[in-house]
C-alpha cells in the first residue's frame, strides 16, 4: 500500500452513535461557548458556517459526521491544548476545524455562510467585482 488513495475515508468510518453523541455534545454547548469567544478567536464565523452546514437537512451524513466531530471537539473543555492557555488555547481547535473544513468544504454553502454572519451579527461582504 502506498499513497493517499489507500487510507480510509474518515467520514465513511464514522459509527452512528458516535456522530449521534457529538451531535448532542455540539446542541448543548456550541453556541455557549461560541458566543463566549467569538470576539478572541479568528475562525468564529467559520465555526458557526460549519454547525450550519451539519443541521442542515441537505447535508449528507458523512459531511454530519465529520462537522459534528471538530465542532464536538471545538465544545469539549478538555483537548490537546486546553482553551485557557493564552494565544496557544485554541490552535488545536482551529487546526480540527480547518481538517474537517477541508474535507468537506464543497457542501459548506454560501447559505450556510450568510446564516454565520447573521448569528454572529457580522456585515456581509462586499459584493465580488471581478468581471
Amino acid at each position: 500500500m502506498s499513497g493517499q488513495a489507500d487510507l480510509p475515508d474518515p467520514a465513511a468510518i464514522q459509527l452512528p452513535a458516535v456522530v449521534a453523541r457529538n451531535e448532542r455534545i455540539v446542541e448543548r454547548g456550541f453556541w455557549k461557548k461560541l458566543l463566549g469567544v467569538a470576539g478572541r478567536i479568528p475562525f468564529a464565523d467559520d465555526a458557526a458556517a460549519a454547525y450550519f452546514c451539519a443541521v442542515d437537512p441537505a447535508t449528507p451524513r458523512r459531511v454530519k459526521g465529520v462537522l459534528f466531530a471538530a465542532l464536538a471537539y471545538f465544545v469539549m473543555p478538555f483537548d490537546a491544548i486546553p482553551d485557557f492557555i493564552a494565544g496557544f488555547g485554541f490552535t488545536d481547535d482551529a487546526a480540527v476545524l480547518a481538517m474537517a473544513l477541508g474535507l468537506v468544504a464543497r457542501h459548506v454553502k454560501p447559505r450556510h455562510m450568510a446564516q454565520a454572519r447573521a448569528a454572529l451579527g457580522l456585515p456581509e461582504p462586499p459584493p465580488d467585482e471581478t468581471p
